[in-house]
């Protein structure tokens, strides 16, 4: 009789241990049916030479190897994308954050209505498509009828008429970063929200007892509180911005110069504009790699907050 208490208990351990899996395996299984197969694809695209012959005959392309990757990783070109890239996820990121919690700080001290205003505006500017965004900040930028340069033309001693943003790849990135910025910020600033709503209020009125204020009351207590949530999300903004594409080929009409190009839009226009599908998909696979390691950081991140609550 003693000896059968640890059978059921043992039964109940191994029945918590397998849950977790059994709970997200349809949604691993949805995205194997649903990416599986094309990321397949495309790292045996990668691997081949697949040019429009073979596209529109249907023939088997011939095996390339290591050769595209050998080619890319080769091209001082790709290295010049690739360092513009994360230059601009730094610059997203940062620009992000910090207006982000600039945002959040300011949900948290003013009335309740007003709360409630920002939060619709910020959920509104969330669901706004990106096209949408990117048209708007197009018209704000327009040298001929735009707005930031009839505002900055105000300005004594300043000409902005019929002033080019893009002409001048850092002032186009500029606006650029505007569009992905704006996108990025009411997720983050409703994230970092709702993380400073579960710092005990005790936690400040000692601070404030003991002398701190200002920006020594946010580094010391506030901003040690959220700093989970906000690893987290500067991690998934990271992500994004590292992979952004559709911004950059809006703002620029489909036609973006070498100079706009990052990973995204180089492998694009490796692929579809110039027909060289594997050099093409040999990018987007190195880029895939890159996202990759930031989706371990981020999910690291998740399971170690896990552990701390």
């Amino acid at each position: 009789m003693g000896t059968a208490e640890p059978q059921p208990r043992a039964r109940r351990t191994a029945r918590r241990r397998v849950l977790p899996y059994l709970l997200i395996a349809p949604t691993v299984l949805a995205l194997a049916a649903v990416l599986g197969y094309p990321l397949a694809d495309l790292v045996l695209l990668s691997f081949q030479d697949m040019t429009r012959r073979e596209l529109f005959s249907g023939t088997a392309p011939p095996w390339a190897g290591l050769a595209h990757y050998r080619s890319i990783l080769t091209d001082g070109f790709f290295w010049t994308v690739l360092g513009r890239t994360v230059l601009f996820t730094v610059v997203c990121v940062t620009a992000t954050m910090m207006l982000s919690m600039l945002v959040a700080l300011l949900m948290r001290r003013v009335a309740r209505w007003v709360r409630t205003v920002m939060t619709g505006v910020l959920v509104a500017v969330w669901a706004m498509p990106v096209m949408v965004a990117a048209s708007i900040f197009r018209w704000l930028s327009d040298a001929d009828d735009g707005v930031v340069n009839w505002l900055l033309g105000l300005l004594p001693g300043l000409d902005f008429g019929k002033h080019n943003w893009f002409e001048n790849p850092w002032q186009g990135f500029a606006v650029i970063t505007g569009v992905v910025v704006w996108g990025t910020v009411p997720f983050a600033a409703v994230t970092l929200h709702a993380a400073l709503l579960q710092i005990p209020a005790e936690w400040e009125e000692a601070a404030r007892v003991d002398g701190a204020r200002g920006f020594r009351l946010f580094r010391h207590v506030t901003f040690p509180a959220v700093k989970p949530s906000a690893v987290l999300v500067t991690s998934l903004c990271a992500i994004w911005d590292f992979g952004v594409f559709n911004q950059i080929w809006l703002m620029r009409g489909g036609q973006p110069e070498k100079d706009y190009y990052l990973l995204g839009v180089y492998s694009f226009t490796e692929s579809f504009a110039v027909n060289r599908y594997s050099a093409g998909a040999a990018i987007a696979v190195i880029t895939v790699l890159m996202l990759l390691g930031g989706a371990v950081v981020y999910v690291r991140q998740l399971v170690h907050l896990g552990e701390t609550e």
